[in-house]
């Protein structure tokens, strides 16, 4: 379930994406968590929105720098890490 033609390819994309998966305007249901990940196939990378079981609702392609630099924000969420 990834669109070939929507890749994030800045930091304030993949923010944007976290935001709307966070506040359910992707309408998507039982998000338990997204992870950033990497095709075996082909070695691209993504972003993952995971239900419960682990399972894949939506997938976003990512750019290298993308997949380098977000995993911070992946991580934390887009609020930033807790102190």
């Amino acid at each position: 379930m990834i669109n070939e033609n929507d890749v994030i390819s800045s930091l304030e994309e993949l923010e944007s994406f976290l935001l709307s998966v966070e506040n359910g305007g992707l309408g998507l249901t039982n998000v338990a968590g997204v992870a950033l990940a990497t095709n075996n196939a082909d070695g691209r990378h993504f972003i993952a929105v995971l239900d419960d079981k682990h399972q894949l609702l939506l997938g976003r392609w990512v750019t290298e720098e993308v997949y380098e630099n977000g995993k911070d924000l992946v991580r934390y969420g887009s609020k930033g890490p807790l102190h």
